[in-house]
C-alpha cells in the first residue's frame, strides 16, 4: 500500500456521523479511478456487516452503503492513495501565485510569494480531513481550488491587518476547510441555470454548519478555526447565515473569511472586470463587510475598463436592466398596496415584511448612486456616447439585480411556507418572487389581475 494511504482511527466520541448520499456517491465514484480500500469492516448502526476489511471500494458499492445508516462515517473505514498532503497544497498554491490574477495582485503588494506560502506549509491535515480534501480534489476540483485560493486571500488580509504568521496558519486552515459541507450537496446546483428546491436551499444555508461539524469531529483543530468556518457567510449587519449575528459578535477570523470568500468568488465567477465589480459591490454594501478589511483590499481593485468597448451591447444591457428593475419595483408596489395597514408587524407576514424592507433598501441604494430606474431617462440620454459611464452604470445594475435575487432566495429559504399561498399576502410574495426569478429572461413581470 502507498505510504500516503490514510489511516483513520476512531475517537471515542464525535458529533458528526451522517455522511449524506451526495458525499457517499462522490466517495464511491472516486474509487473507480483511485485505489480506495477498507482498512476495517463497515457495519450498519445495528451491527450488520456490510463490507469486509481489505475490500476494494468502487461505485457499485454505493447502493449497499446508502441503504442503511452506518455505525461510523464511511471514510473512517477507508484508505486511499495519492492523498492530499501539505506538499501538494504548497505546490498548488505556488502555481496559483503565478497564474491566478487575483493572487498575482496579492504577491505584487507583498513583494514575493513566500509570505503567502509559509502559513500553508504549517497546515495540519488530520487523516480523515485529508481524505475529504482528496474527494474534493478528485470529484469537485473547482471547489478544491477555490478553497486554496481563499486560503491565500485570507492570509493576505490577515498579514495586512497585523496578524502574525502563526495566526495566519489558523486562517489558512479555516479557509481551506470552510466549504467541505458542500460535498453533501448535489453538484448540479453549481450550474447557473439550476433552480434550487426548498430543501436544497436549506442545505445550502446549512453547509457552513456541516463543514464546522466535520472539522470538529476530527478532534484536531481549535475552536477558533471551527467558529471561523461557521461564520464565513455571516454579515456585519446581521443579514448573513446561519445565525444572523452582527459585527462585534463575529470573530476576527470569521470576519476575514467572510470577506475572503466574497473576494475569491468575484474573481472566479466574473471574468469581465472582477475588480471593479467587487469594488462597486463593497461600496454599495458597506454595512455588510468589515470596513477595516475592505480598506485593505480596495487599492487592489483598479479600473479594468479597456478602450474600444462596444457601445451597442452596453446600451442594450443597461436598457434591459433598467426595465427589469423598474418592473420588479413597480410590481411589488402594486401588490403591496392591497395589504392590510398593519401587515408589517404581524408575525404571519414576516416574509412580506422582509421583502418590503429589502426592496426599499435596494431602491434607496440605487437612488443614492444615481442609478434608480426612475432617474435613468435623462441619464441615459447624457451617457449615450460615454462608454465609461455606461460601463459603470451596467455594473451598478448587475449588482442590483444580484441583490434582488438574494432577496428572493433568502425569503424562500427562511419562510418556505409562503409557497403554500394560504393567504393573499403569501400569494403576493410568491408571485413576486417567481417573477423575479425569471430575470434576465424577457417574460413579463407585470402582476396578474
Amino acid at each position: 500500500m502507498n505510504e500516503k494511504m490514510a489511516q483513520s482511527p476512531q475517537p471515542a466520541s464525535v458529533e458528526w456521523r451522517d455522511e449524506g448520499v451526495h458525499y457517499l456517491r462522490a466517495v464511491t465514484d472516486m474509487a473507480d479511478h483511485c485505489l480506495v480500500m477498507t482498512n476495517e469492516a463497515i457495519y450498519t448502526h445495528k451491527g450488520i456487516k456490510l463490507v469486509d476489511k481489505g475490500t476494494r471500494i468502487d461505485s457499485r458499492m454505493y447502493e449497499r452503503l446508502a441503504l442503511y445508516p452506518l455505525r461510523y462515517p464511511v471514510d473512517w473505514h477507508l484508505s486511499t492513495n495519492h492523498l492530499v498532503d501539505v506538499a501538494e497544497l504548497e505546490a498548488t498554491a505556488q502555481a496559483q501565485c503565478g497564474t491566478v490574477e487575483l493572487i498575482q495582485r496579492l504577491v505584487l503588494v507583498l513583494g514575493d510569494e513566500e509570505r503567502l506560502l509559509a502559513p500553508i506549509r504549517s497546515i495540519v491535515l488530520e487523516p480523515r480531513i485529508a481524505f475529504k480534501l482528496t474527494v474534493m480534489r478528485e470529484q469537485r476540483n473547482e471547489l478544491f481550488l477555490h478553497s486554496l485560493q481563499m486560503s491565500l486571500v485570507a492570509i493576505y488580509l490577515g498579514l495586512q491587518s497585523g496578524k502574525t504568521e502563526r495566526d495566519c496558519v489558523s486562517l489558512a486552515t479555516a479557509a481551506l476547510l470552510h466549504d467541505m459541507g458542500m460535498l453533501h450537496m448535489d453538484p448540479a446546483w453549481t450550474d447557473a441555470s439550476y433552480r434550487l428546491t426548498s430543501e436544497e436551499r436549506r442545505q445550502l444555508v446549512a453547509h457552513s454548519v456541516t463543514s464546522m461539524l466535520m472539522v470538529r469531529s476530527a478532534e484536531t483543530y481549535s475552536q477558533a478555526v471551527e467558529l471561523a468556518i461557521l461564520e464565513h457567510h455571516e454579515r456585519m449587519d446581521g443579514s448573513g447565515y446561519p445565525r444572523g449575528v452582527q459585527g462585534r459578535h463575529i470573530s476576527s477570523m470569521g470576519q476575514i473569511l467572510m470577506l475572503a470568500e466574497v473576494i475569491s468568488a468575484f474573481f472566479e465567477k466574473f471574468p469581465e472586470m472582477p475588480g471593479q465589480r467587487l469594488s462597486l459591490m463593497l461600496r454599495m454594501n458597506h454595512q455588510r463587510y468589515p470596513a477595516h478589511l475592505v480598506r485593505i483590499i480596495l487599492p487592489l481593485l483598479y479600473d479594468e475598463i479597456t478602450p474600444g468597448t462596444p457601445l451597442q451591447p452596453l446600451q442594450a444591457e443597461v436598457g434591459h436592466s433598467v426595465n427589469a428593475l423598474s418592473a420588479a419595483f413597480q410590481m411589488w408596489g402594486t401588490l403591496s398596496q392591497g395589504f392590510p395597514a398593519l401587515w408589517q408587524s404581524m408575525p404571519d407576514h414576516q416574509a412580506a415584511a422582509f421583502v418590503d424592507s429589502g426592496v426599499g433598501q435596494l431602491q434607496k441604494q440605487l437612488a443614492e448612486a444615481g442609478a434608480h430606474p426612475d432617474q435613468q431617462t435623462d441619464l441615459l440620454s447624457c451617457l449615450r456616447d460615454d462608454v465609461q459611464g455606461l460601463k459603470e452604470l451596467a455594473l451598478v445594475h448587475r449588482e442590483a439585480l444580484w441583490q434582488l435575487q438574494s432577496i428572493v432566495d433568502k425569503c424562500l429559504q427562511q419562510w418556505p411556507s409562503v409557497s403554500l399561498r394560504e393567504n393573499p399576502v403569501d400569494a403576493a410574495v410568491v408571485q413576486w418572487c417567481e417573477a423575479c426569478m425569471q430575470i434576465p429572461s424577457s417574460r413579463s413581470m407585470a402582476p396578474t389581475p
